[in-house]
């Protein structure tokens, strides 16, 4: 079986949309931005994004909101995380 067909390494070589969780609150306080503002943005309250960057895993719609301010970020502050997203979001 081809990699490409072979779903047993397709999961093992998925990278997260998210990064760790230490570099979400780096990235969020890299741009000045508060958990409300943040919070506002994606649809949740203050608390979902401290438990986002404490580690929980935020829920669909949420995660991919969530997923590409992370990635939008590190786009516009390169320098606060070696992380880079698994795939290219757009910036629109």
């Amino acid at each position: 079986m081809t990699e490409l067909h072979d779903p047993i390494a397709a999961l093992l070589n998925r990278t997260s949309d998210l990064p760790p969780p230490p570099a979400r609150s780096a990235l969020r306080r890299a741009d000045n931005l508060t958990q409300e503002q943040v919070a506002r943005a994606v649809g949740v309250k203050r608390l979902a994004v401290a438990r986002w960057e404490s580690g929980v895993t935020p829920r669909r719609p949420h995660l991919e909101l969530y997923a590409r301010l992370l990635a939008g970020l590190t786009k516009k502050h390169p320098n606060v995380t070696s992380w880079r997203p698994a795939t290219e979001v757009a910036m629109s």
